[in-house]
């Protein structure tokens, strides 16, 4: 290490003594000591740094590269799944990626992370890393064409065997589920009527079956909901999401797909619950590379149950961004019943509130009144408030030696401070219902906004 960078840490260790919430220089200081090799002092302050700055792209590849280097394993691949998550990261963020996947084990996590690195940048092809990868059956899809295809063989193996789907046993019911009457209504005609009074559909010749895709903001309860739908009827229930059938291997995920369907053929009545479907079904003109298309393609054939009946399979999906998914996915005998699913109502946010805060220490905790000051506010929403005031709580504990129970102030004055997440997305999805909205499948939307 030069001498000059090490007087310029320790100027700018002194300078942050008496200037501590100097971001810039916090942050310039933990690049030194993490280019320094000092990685517990850097893991230090790039933490201190998130603290003020919680979503820097930057610090977190840097914290990542850090536990990397500290032999922390685990904390790294956590801190690079959650960033993979975002657009626009740097080439040389998915190179880190590859060696901390490789670390880990995670072959095959570290494989796609090269991929996504010379899509990227060509100039970051490695041919001693493919070995280490043992790159020989890649998806020709998940890379831009301009790659030299004698870097990507074709398969010459078997192909691997897919994923485990998992059949669960739901214990939660609509009982569980506060409020939302509407949606419960809607759902018991498509999916529990049918199962609970099979005599009355079979006079009408009604197959059992059918898609309801629910759709609105993040964190209100869409995957929760369709748990209670499977509980309700008793059924089996999948829980699906886009890292269970995606796979790099060339016709896997179509495969994949595949067997999940039969799976849920084989154990009626079953729930197939589809998380994020659109990163499954995006719109075809969307797309730039064929491989997506046959997925979708394929997932319209299993809906449609062309070689297999679907009698009895329940197929529930759930998205933040319905205007992404393909529209064929919405024709008669797919998802042909789409349902808003929108924030808790205030009494889905008294029953939220009332299960959250169960088993803690409370006293006399007024429910209406925080569910009056938490409109817009989503189940995720909810148990923020929840998790920052037991924090105060338990923090004062400490510096008292006595834990106090929860009051309604307690909870009323961190909802001072937190805003609903539901504002950024009807933000986006007003557009959508007044500019997009041919079809009135968004009608729902605009009343709830009152437009």
């Amino acid at each position: 290490m030069m001498n000059n960078d090490m007087e310029l840490i320790n100027a700018l260790t002194e300078t942050l003594k008496n200037s501590p919430s100097n971001i810039p220089l916090r942050k310039h200081l933990a690049q030194l000591l993490l280019k320094a090799g000092r990685f517990e002092e850097a893991e230090q302050e790039l933490r201190q740094v998130l603290v003020h700055i919680p979503d820097d792209i930057e610090i977190k590849i840097s914290l990542a590269d850090t536990f990397f280097h500290l032999d922390k394993i685990s904390m790294a691949v956590v801190m690079v799944e959650e960033l993979m998550k975002l657009d626009y990261l740097p080439a040389n963020f998915f190179l880190l990626a590859v060696q901390i996947f490789l670390k880990a084990g995670e072959t095959k996590q570290a494989t796609r992370a090269y991929l996504k690195a010379i899509k990227l940048d060509k100039s970051l092809i490695n041919k001693e890393l493919e070995k280490d990868l043992e790159i020989n059956r890649q998806i020709l899809s998940e890379v831009d064409d301009q790659i030299p295809r004698d870097r990507i063989p074709l398969p010459v193996n078997d192909i691997p065997d897919g994923p485990d789907f998992v059949l669960e046993r739901s214990e939660i019911k609509f009982a569980d589920v506060g409020g939302m009457d509407n949606l419960k209504e809607q759902i018991q005609m498509k999916i529990i009527y049918p199962i609970t009074h099979p005599e009355i559909f079979k006079a009408y010749k009604k197959e059992i079956g059918g898609g309801i895709l629910l759709y609105g903001p993040p964190g209100c309860g869409k995957t929760y909901f369709a748990r209670a739908t499977a509980g309700e009827v008793n059924a089996y229930f999948i829980s699906v999401g886009i890292h269970d059938v995606l796979d790099m291997y060339i016709g896997q995920s179509e495969n994949n797909l595949h067997d999940l369907f039969q799976l849920a053929r084989g154990n009626v009545p079953c729930v197939l619950f589809f998380d994020e479907v659109d990163a499954l079904g995006a719109k075809r003109s969307d797309l730039r590379h064929g491989g997506g298309s046959q997925l979708i393609n394929q997932f319209l054939s299993e809906l449609d149950g062309v070689d297999s009946s679907n009698t009895g399979v329940l197929i529930l999906a759930a998205t933040n961004a319905p205007w992404h998914l393909d529209s064929a996915f919405r024709r008669p005998g797919r998802f042909d019943r789409v349902i808003f699913v929108p924030p808790p109502d205030q009494a889905a946010r008294m029953a939220i509130l009332q299960i959250m805060l169960k088993d803690k220490p409370t006293k006399n905790i007024d429910f209406q009144k925080v569910a009056q000051k938490t409109e817009h506010f989503s189940g995720a929403d909810l148990r923020a408030v929840v998790d920052q005031a037991i924090e105060k709580k338990l923090h004062d504990a400490l510096k008292s030696g006595v834990p106090a129970p929860l009051t309604t102030d307690d909870l009323l004055k961190v909802i001072k401070n937190i805003k609903p997440t539901t504002k950024e997305w009807f933000a986006t999805a007003r557009n959508y219902a007044l500019y997009s909205n041919q079809s009135g499948i968004y009608d729902d939307i605009l009343a709830y906004l009152k437009v």
